[in-house]
């Protein structure tokens, strides 16, 4: 643990953000999953509306590049299409 009493709120804060980080990953792995059970399901319309909000929203945050936004979103659109 520092000893630096900025150096000690830099590891709070960052540990903080480590969890809002990984708690807004793992819900958007979930959505992603969810949209592409409902594409092989048949029914990818919401689902896939809903994962695209959250890779947008992922990446207006900066927890996901903005080049792997688009590829995450390219790939499930076309996954989408072509199931339909």
């Amino acid at each position: 643990m520092p000893n630096i009493k900025s150096a000690k709120k830099r590891v709070i804060v960052s540990q903080k953000n480590a969890m809002r980080n990984k708690a807004t990953k793992t819900n958007l792995k979930t959505t992603l999953k969810k949209a592409t059970a409902a594409i092989e399901a048949g029914k990818p319309d919401e689902a896939v509306r809903l994962a695209i909000k959250k890779i947008d929203q992922a990446a207006a945050k900066g927890i996901m590049h903005k080049n792997t936004a688009a590829r995450k979103k390219s790939a499930l659109v076309k996954k989408a299409n072509a199931a339909s």
